[in-house]
């Protein structure tokens, strides 16, 4: 895999944002939410924005290894299972959150252990997009998006620089 060619930079405050804007999504589907799981690492942040504003107490991880570096999305492995009790009923009334779906590997393989309940991310990809339920910005394929945690403070090109000659 190349490196993608657009890049998107999210500050903190953009995140907490983007987070409450799926908490907003989330409220106004019509089900009591018995949980979230959230798919680490990137779920933690936004599972805790999100249990803040819906009142949900109960954050459960799923640990599935995707990036295995930065450019490269190597093999998916399961390294910490969903707890059985929430497992009940293929997963009905929890709700799942992630940062990202990509291209949808992840997506599935949770998907896949609770069928019934929601998947909500903040940002979507063309090519994971089916694989969820709510989100709040979608962005094209060939974007890199980088996240707050993975950032520090340096100087960006603008971009009339980058496409130039």
């Amino acid at each position: 895999m190349s490196l993608p060619e657009k890049a998107f930079p999210v500050s903190w405050d953009q995140f907490h944002r983007d987070a409450r804007a799926l908490a907003w999504r989330l409220a106004g589907v019509n089900v009591k939410w018995r949980a979230i799981v959230c798919i680490t690492r990137g779920g933690l942040v936004p599972a805790a924005v999100i249990s803040r504003e819906l009142g949900i107490r109960l954050i459960e991880t799923v640990c599935v290894a995707s990036y295995h570096d930065y450019t490269d999305q190597g093999e998916l492995r399961i390294l910490k299972e969903i707890s059985p009790e929430l497992l009940t009923n293929d997963g009905e009334g929890v709700l799942i959150v992630d940062d990202l779906t990509d291209t949808g590997k992840t997506a599935a393989i949770v998907r896949a252990m609770m069928p019934k309940a929601h998947f909500a991310a903040i940002y979507a990809k063309p090519k994971g997009r089916p694989m969820i339920d709510t989100f709040v910005t979608e962005v094209s394929q060939d974007t890199w998006i980088y996240f707050p945690w993975d950032m520090g403070f340096t100087y960006q090109k603008p971009i009339a620089d980058s496409t130039a000659g």
